[in-house]
C-alpha cells in the first residue's frame, strides 16, 4: 500500500517535472551562441563582439609602408609605419566604450559599440546586429585648420553577422563615414559596404578577409576599396592577427576616405594587430 502511494504521488507531480525540464531546455536553446569571433577587429573593420561587463581591452595597430614603396625598405617594414594604440572597457555586456590614438594625421578618437541583438542557439534570432561609432579629432597644429569644427570627423556602422558553424563566421556592415572639411573634389558623407568573415583551422587559428567596398562616386580621388588577408592567432585573453591590407589609415573614416591604394598593383603592406584582454 505504501508503494502505491508513492507512484500516485510520482504520477501527480510528473506532467510538473517535464514542464520544467522543458523550460529548461527551452531556456539553454535560446541561449546566445557563441562569439562569431575571438577580438573585437576583424583586420579593418570591427566584428560584433562586446565582451562581458568589466572587461578592458588593449589594442595596438601597426602598418608597415607598402611593399613595393621603395628599393632600400625590406618589402616595406624599413618605411615610415603607422601605429594605434587604443583601450576599450565594456561598462554592461552589450556596450563597450574606447578611446585612441592613431600616427598619421595625429587622430584621436572616441568609439562606442552597442549590441542591438544577439544571435540564439535556437536560431530565434538569426544573426548579431550590433552599432559600432567613432568620432575623430584631427590633432595638428592650428594651422592646418580655419575652424575647430574642421577637426572633426565621424564613423557610423552597423554590423551584421552570423557564426554558420564552429568553424565559419560572416559578416556584412553598411556605414556612414563623414568629414567636415574636404576637398572640393569629395563630398561630406562617403556610404560604404563592408564584408569579412573567419574560417578556424584549428582551435586557436583562423583564416581572415576583409573586404570594403566604396558606394558614394567623389569627381577625382575616388577611394580604393580595401581588401586585407590574413590569419589569426588566439588564446582565451590575447588575439593575434598578422595580415596584408592596402588601408594605412587604420581609423576607418581616414582609410575609407583616403585610400589610393590598389591592392593588385602590389601597393599593399604588412600589419599585424594585437588584443589583450583584462577582467575586473
Amino acid at each position: 500500500m505504501k508503494n502505491i502511494k508513492i507512484l500516485i504521488w510520482a504520477l501527480a507531480f510528473l506532467p510538473f517535472v517535464t514542464f520544467a525540464q522543458e523550460e529548461t531546455t527551452e531556456k539553454q536553446e535560446n541561449k546566445p551562441e557563441r562569439a562569431a569571433y575571438e577580438s573585437s577587429l576583424i583586420i579593418d573593420n570591427n566584428t560584433n563582439v562586446t565582451f562581458v561587463k568589466g572587461t578592458l581591452e588593449v589594442v595596438m595597430q601597426h602598418r608597415f609602408g607598402t611593399v613595393n614603396g621603395g628599393t632600400n625598405y625590406l618589402l616595406g617594414i624599413w618605411a615610415p609605419a603607422n601605429i594605434r594604440i587604443g583601450l576599450a572597457y565594456s561598462f554592461t555586456d552589450n556596450i563597450t566604450i574606447g578611446a585612441g590614438t592613431t600616427k598619421d594625421g595625429r587622430m584621436q578618437d572616441f568609439n562606442a559599440k552597442v549590441a542591438l541583438l544577439k544571435q540564439t542557439r535556437s536560431n530565434s534570432i538569426p544573426v548579431n546586429v550590433t552599432y559600432f561609432g567613432n568620432l575623430g579629432i584631427d590633432a595638428r597644429t592650428r594651422d592646418n585648420f580655419k575652424n575647430v569644427q574642421d577637426r572633426y570627423s565621424y564613423f557610423n556602422q552597423l554590423i551584421i553577422s552570423r557564426r554558420m558553424n564552429s568553424s565559419l563566421s560572416l559578416q556584412i556592415a553598411p556605414s556612414v563615414a563623414h568629414y567636415n572639411l574636404v576637398p572640393t573634389t569629395q563630398k561630406n558623407d562617403l556610404i560604404a559596404v563592408s564584408m569579412g568573415g573567419r574560417y578556424k583551422i584549428s582551435p586557436q587559428t583562423a583564416i581572415l578577409f576583409d573586404y570594403t567596398q566604396p558606394i558614394t562616386e567623389f569627381a577625382q580621388d575616388a577611394p580604393e576599396p580595401g581588401l586585407s588577408l590574413g590569419v589569426e592567432f588566439a588564446t582565451s585573453a590575447h588575439a593575434f592577427q598578422l595580415y596584408f591590407t592596402n588601408y594605412k589609415g587604420i581609423l576607418n573614416q581616414r582609410s575609407q576616405f583616403n585610400n589610393q591604394n590598389d591592392f593588385f598593383n602590389g601597393d599593399f603592406m604588412l600589419g599585424f594587430t594585437i588584443t589583450r584582454r583584462y577582467n575586473f
